[in-house]
């Protein structure tokens, strides 16, 4: 048992925080805070403070409060003379916690040892979600992962242990839906190292993703710096019902917003219709918020998120929030920067795709669309579950349309896998037959981890190339990414329409007016899917995957092997040079989309996640050079001749030649991981130079010590040629607010200078002359 004291009010009871996990002891007086289960020392949840902070901050700004900024500003770590401009100022907050997938906790850990710090200054947790590799069923991947994985999850584990970070084992779930099963409440502030982090908003707290670097900030208990956030509303009015459901709410969103519409802004969903949501669809539509670019998504604290902290073993927590609901939920008349409304009775069911997560399409049009398009009919895989939709409700809602076909002698037409969200889930569903139901109907129950989402499926059913169509309730679906073939049309959607295409097995298939055919010829219509919001028997928590990092840690060793091909310490970027940067070559002129997967693969590569030599092997190798529409093939100019993207940039390395990246829209969107701004940095990279960035990947160019640059025309982008140098001049002088110059030399002897703007701060510029973020944390130490 873990035995954590918390402060209240002349009370003493225990307490169960997370489902099935160890029983809290409560004492002491009263400052509003409790401890948590599975918490480290000193985690709590503290609601006085933030309701100070927030007293503060209204008073100076004189207006009322959205429920992002109370929470946000809640946390600030001067509310008296901390500028607060939306949009502009960058904020120094206190978050509460870090959480840290495996994939890449490698990295964040590394750089904490580099940090020469003792131990974490704030609750943080590792999850091991991202090695899991989808090939025959649960069992016996999670067992070949393990083997695989052993070195790496060794040093996790040890690596936790020493620092004081909480350790979840393989097989224990995706990282989103554990901190929602036991971190996440109302009101809290937490950071973590995954995209979707902000999951946890359906359970009303400020989650957001952010890269290694800025985890290591946080555990090293620095204020951590954010751009005060403008603020989305999405207003919800009417009732869900039938087949539409909390995922069709986000695709809307989606469509309306496009996938960067949301940049440098928390959504905030409020209003009326709110009610009708459970908490686990509620963080369905923040989970996929990652994929409008928004900081964060949030809903404003009701019943049905007490009801869930009740089922998970957090009534007291919830009995505090009930006290302290006027900080969780907007103030009357507040304002938004921009507003969307809908109205869940008239909201149809969607999917999404292929190819892009905001191409959105009501699920009635999808068939004639799809003909139009020539994009393929027969649905080869409908894949159920992931972080975005793998609650109980989500898995009994699916279970009750595969009960229906299976009770008219149907099975699935397509192939058919489900993929449990946590080991919670996964107990409980089996334990209530849902499992079984799944399974009988032509599903596959994959282990509790990421899986084929995030690119871990050893797919065998279609030869690369070859053009297919799969339909998901993942989040994203951009090229390869599920399967590593371009050729594949990945549609995204709500389990519920997942199950029913997959029975079906043809995209040209609507269930709210379409029919079915039974093997004895018979008609007959799926009835609008059923599910339970919570299980009446409570949760089954099954095996206990938890590694509490014990009190102390000087005896435990953390090995790294100086030849292993996994792991690898790291050395610290060079300082920049007080020059300008001159006669840098143009690695790649990006055309199009180019997202954190088309800069640093994973699938295959995320078991080169910690070492960072071997990993760079895969940078940018899926974009397309504009050049000759190519994917990894790229022109050295040194020796004139052609190669792959990563062998160039080592080559210009070797010779001392910088070089820069030039690219499109939105630069960096998707996936949190750091990797792709690690890679150009170790490659010799100095630059990247785009009309836009995604928030997540434009800080993390920041931390490792290069310049994220826009071009101030973007029509500028159409002056650079794949054979130009440029350089960046007036570095000396470089300052907040203050555009730079870049001057191009084309190979015909002809000039062109352009401006840049960038988004640096003073302490951002201290990074960059300091070589990285980290380099700069050693020299104030």
């Amino acid at each position: 048992e873990t035995h954590l004291s918390i402060c209240c009010t002349r009370l003493s009871i225990t307490l169960a925080l997370g489902t099935g996990a160890r029983r809290l002891h409560v004492s002491s007086a009263f400052s509003a805070k409790v401890a948590m289960s599975r918490f480290e020392p000193g985690s709590s949840v503290n609601y006085e403070k933030m309701r100070e902070n927030i007293k503060i901050v209204r008073k100076r700004l004189n207006r009322p409060l959205t429920l992002s900024e109370k929470i946000v500003y809640g946390h600030l770590d001067d509310p008296v003379g901390q500028e607060i401009d939306r949009g502009r100022t960058y904020l120094r907050l206190r978050p509460d916690r870090v959480a840290m997938q495996d994939a890449t906790a490698q990295m964040a850990m590394l750089q904490f040892i580099s940090s020469g710090l003792p131990k974490v200054a704030v609750p943080s947790t590792i999850h091991c979600d991202h090695l899991i590799e989808a090939q025959i069923g649960g069992a016996q991947d999670l067992q070949r992962a393990k083997e695989v994985n052993q070195e790496v999850y060794n040093f996790l584990a040890t690596a936790g242990a020493k620092y004081g970070v909480g350790f979840w084992k393989p097989g224990s779930g995706i990282i989103h839906q554990i901190i929602l099963e036991n971190y996440a409440y109302p009101g809290v502030m937490l950071i973590g190292t995954d995209s979707h982090t902000p999951n946890g908003g359906g359970l009303g707290a400020i989650c957001i993703g952010v890269g290694g670097a800025d985890a290591v900030d946080v555990m090293a208990g620095i204020p951590w710096e954010l751009k005060c956030p403008k603020v989305i509303g999405v207003r919800l009015t009417g009732t869900l019902s039938g087949w539409t459901s909390p995922k069709d709410v986000i695709l809307k969103v989606a469509g309306i917003l496009t996938v960067k519409g949301g940049t440098g802004a928390i959504v905030e969903y409020h209003g009326p219709g709110v009610d009708s949501i459970s908490c686990t669809g509620m963080a369905t539509i923040c989970n996929m918020g990652a994929e409008i670019g928004a900081t964060t998504s949030v809903f404003p604290y009701n019943h049905r998120m007490r009801t869930y902290m009740h089922a998970t073993g957090r009534g007291d927590i919830a009995s505090l929030s009930d006290e302290f609901k006027d900080d969780l939920v907007p103030d009357k008349g507040c304002e938004y920067d921009q507003v969307i409304e809908i109205n869940l009775s008239e909201l149809k069911p969607h999917i999404n795709g292929p190819f892009t997560p905001d191409l959105a399409h009501p699920v009635s049009e999808i068939g004639a669309i799809a003909k139009k398009n020539g994009w393929p009919l027969e649905v080869k895989v409908g894949l159920i579950g992931s972080c975005t939709n793998s609650s109980y409700e989500d898995m009994g809602r699916a279970a009750s349309l595969a009960k229906q076909a299976l009770d008219k002698g149907l099975k699935c037409k397509a192939q058919f896998t489900v993929t449990p969200g946590s080991e919670q889930i996964r107990a409980t569903i089996e334990r209530d037959g849902y499992a079984k139901i799944l399974s009988d109907v032509g599903g596959v129950v994959l282990a509790n981890a990421c899986g084929p989402c995030i690119g871990q499926w050893d797919r065998k059913d279609v030869k690369k190339g070859e053009k297919n169509t799969i339909v998901t309730s993942f989040n994203r679906n951009f090229t390869a990414r599920n399967d590593a073939n371009p050729a594949t049309h990945a549609f995204v959607t709500s389990p519920e329409i997942v199950t029913a295409l997959a029975i079906a097995g043809t995209l040209n298939f609507n269930p709210e007016t379409d029919y079915l055919t039974t093997p004895n010829g018979e008609k007959f219509k799926l009835e609008p899917p059923t599910g339970d919001e919570l299980p009446s028997r409570d949760f089954d928590p099954g095996q206990d995957t938890y590694q509490h990092p014990p009190k102390e840690s000087s005896s435990v060793k953390v090995d790294v092997n100086p030849a292993s091909n996994r792991l690898q310490l790291l050395e610290p970027f060079d300082k920049w040079h007080g020059k300008d940067l001159e006669d840098m070559r143009v690695l790649i002129k990006v055309k199009g989309k180019c997202t954190t997967d088309h800069i640093s693969a994973a699938g295959p590569w995320l078991k080169f996640r910690g070492h960072l030599d071997n990993i760079s092997n895969n940078l940018l190798i899926g974009a397309v050079n504009i050049e000759n529409d190519a994917v990894n093939k790229i022109k050295n100019q040194l020796t004139g001749e052609y190669g792959g993207v990563p062998d160039v940039a080592r080559h210009y390395k070797a010779n001392g030649v910088n070089w820069v990246v030039i690219g499109d829209e939105n630069y960096g969107e998707g996936s949190s991981r750091e990797h792709a701004a690690l890679e150009p940095r170790h490659l010799g990279g100095r630059a990247i130079i785009v009309k836009s960035f995604a928030r997540i990947h434009e800080t993390n160019l920041k931390k490792q010590g290069l310049l994220p640059l826009t071009f101030a025309d973007p029509h500028d982008y159409d002056k650079i040629r794949p054979d130009d140098k440029i350089s960046i001049m007036g570095l000396k002088s470089f300052g907040p607010g203050k555009p730079v110059t870049a001057v191009i030399k084309h190979s015909d002897g002809s000039k062109d200078s352009i401006s840049l703007n960038h988004t640096f701060n003073e302490t951002q510029i201290e990074w960059f002359q300091a070589g990285s973020a980290l380099n700069r944390m050693k020299e104030l130490q």
